[in-house]
């Protein structure tokens, strides 16, 4: 299925203003409020229904001459728009 970007944004942050971020989105997901997101003149609105499915993936990655490794943590909320949930794996800690 070809991918559309909606809204994209990337830039350096400290932990602190990551963590500040990271929990402004919980804190609409537990609300059940739309989780709005804007930088410059893009933004956009996303309405996250009551059982999305939730990716968390972490992944190391090399160029081709096997320079620096990079790091990722991804955090992933996913679901189709018309409703249908997703698979359901084992269950997720973070500690």
């Amino acid at each position: 299925m070809p991918e559309e970007v909606l809204f994209k944004s990337e830039s350096t942050q400290s932990r602190q203003e990551i963590a500040d971020y990271l929990r402004a989105v919980a804190d609409r997901l537990s609300a059940g409020e739309a989780v709005s997101l804007s930088a410059g003149d893009d933004s956009v609105t996303m309405e996250i229904p009551d059982r999305p499915t939730f990716e968390v993936k972490a992944e190391r990655e090399t160029d081709s001459s096997g320079g620096n490794p990079e790091k990722s943590l991804e955090l992933e909320i996913e679901w189709d728009e018309n409703g249908s949930s997703g698979s359901s794996g084992g269950s997720l800690s973070i500690e």
